[in-house]
């Protein structure tokens, strides 16, 4: 079951997080949900704590995304081929 959850943030980050959000092709609901499912798991922590901070940074961008191997390979492709 879902439940409504309000957060009073200073505008400035309201609008950072919506700006960022438009970037990911995400709301930011879904970025709020998606990031508090991930600092559950243990394996995110010992992960995360392994990792540079920029690669860090990146984890779980793409949850939720249709992406394939296919995907991946004509992106290398594209990337190849300019």
């Amino acid at each position: 079951m879902k439940r409504k959850l309000t957060f009073r943030l200073d505008d400035s980050l309201i609008k950072r997080a919506k700006r960022h959000a438009k970037r990911k092709g995400a709301s930011v609901p879904q970025m709020v949900a998606d990031y508090f499912a991930l600092i559950e798991t243990e394996e995110f922590s010992s992960v995360i704590q392994e990792l540079p901070p920029v690669t860090a940074s990146l984890v779980g961008i793409l949850k939720n995304k249709n992406r394939g191997e296919e995907d991946y390979k004509k992106q290398l492709e594209n990337q190849c081929l300019t």
